[in-house]
């Protein structure tokens, strides 16, 4: 049985089909009949939706950004040039990057390598005030280099110093820099892990580094890491990026080794490490470890009137058929387990001339603690 169909039902006939076709054409290339301009003419900005309070969180990031602004400088280095044709030598620029306030007498810090091979430096205020730099000092061992500006009036304030020994993986961190020359940028992120250790390129280790996933871009080096309190917790100074940009992966030296090396900087123009007075080699260290499956620093020699050979510390030494009879071993410093060259510097660095710590050796296959008084070395 066939169903009944309606008029409305029907497909349209095939002479109808031309019609329809050419309203479609019509529709799709000009749009709906127009239907009059009152929309247009009453046309007017959509009222606003309040927004209400900010949120404490939010609140809380603006008073660190607005409080620590004017702590941090741009640095803009320069280097001279000779023109091959005229001899003249002028200055062209080398790079940019960022640093903070110290103290009341115009001393800048930023990192060593934001300032390393140029030969003038410029210091630009969250003003717009501009000064010409002086280097009072630098530690390549730790990337910190001490610069000073001379601020007759309406000094930048010093930025407020924290502490890092007790800082925790998890706490709320913000970093204000220059990435890129965009000039007092705030990025925030948290404190990833902590005592991360980095090659610094010129056969330093940094130790006891801060990790963050706060964004640190080229020319944020130098710049401060603060934390809740608008506190200086470390210094950003590296990345680590396949692209050379933020990949969540950043580095600030921490503020107790900026604490204890800055004010030597100031005082002497450079940092006076506390050492044992011993010599080892790190490549020779590292064959000596595997070959017999010890892990330590082996001693190859200690200085006469330091502090190693006042403890009674034992150097390698090469018997009468030119074989070399092995020394002490330094395993350990005040416990903490040291199993290179560079380790053992930056167990050292953690306290001054004149500390006696305590060292742990392997001599004749037998552990021993001896105790060191440290002195001043290079």
């Amino acid at each position: 049985m066939r169903a009944m169909t309606s008029p409305s039902d029907r497909l349209p006939t095939a002479r109808a089909w031309p019609t329809l076709a050419a309203a479609l054409l019509i529709a799709l290339c000009y749009g709906p009949p127009p239907i009059g301009n009152a929309a247009a003419e009453n046309a007017a900005p959509r009222p606003l939706t309040p927004r209400g309070e900010l949120t404490a969180e939010e609140r809380s990031t603006i008073s660190i950004f607005e409080k620590s602004k004017s702590s941090v400088v741009f640095i803009s280095t320069q280097e001279q040039v000779m023109d091959l044709w005229t001899r003249d030598v002028h200055s062209v620029p080398r790079g940019t990057g960022s640093g903070f306030v110290w103290d009341d007498t115009g001393h800048v810090i930023t990192n060593y390598h934001v300032i390393q091979g140029a030969t003038g430096a410029r210091v630009k205020l969250a003003d717009g005030r501009d000064y010409r730099a002086t280097l009072v000092g630098a530690s390549p061992a730790h990337d910190i280099a001490v610069l000073k500006i001379d601020v007759a009036n309406r000094r930048p304030p010093p930025v407020a110093v924290g502490e890092s020994q007790n800082l925790r993986t998890g706490q709320k961190v913000y970093a204000i820099g220059n990435p890129f020359g965009l000039d007092w940028t705030l990025t925030t992120g948290i404190i990833s892990a902590l005592d991360r250790s980095l090659s610094g390129g010129n056969g330093h280790t940094i130790e006891h580094l801060i990790q963050t996933d706060a964004a640190i871009n080229p020319g944020n080096s130098g710049g401060p890491l603060l934390d809740s309190a608008g506190r200086l917790i470390g210094i950003n100074t590296a990345i680590y990026s396949p692209s050379g940009a933020s990949a969540g992966i950043g580095f600030a030296v921490p503020v107790d080794t900026v604490n204890r090396v800055v004010p030597q900087l100031i005082r002497h123009g450079k940092y006076i490490r506390p050492t044992l007075g011993v010599a080892a080699d790190e490549h020779i260290n590292q064959r000596l470890s595997e070959l017999l499956n010890v892990k330590g620093v082996f001693l190859l020699r200690v200085a006469r009137g330091s502090a190693a050979e006042a403890a009674g510390l034992k150097a390698a030494t090469v018997s009468r058929d030119g074989s070399v009879v092995p020394g002490d071993v330094i395993v350990a410093v005040e416990g903490q387990q040291v199993d290179s060259v560079g380790k053992l510097l930056a167990r050292l660095d953690d306290y001054k001339v004149g500390s006696r710590v305590r060292i742990s050796v392997l001599r004749n296959g037998a552990r021993r603690e001896v105790s060191v008084v440290l002195k001043p070395g290079e």
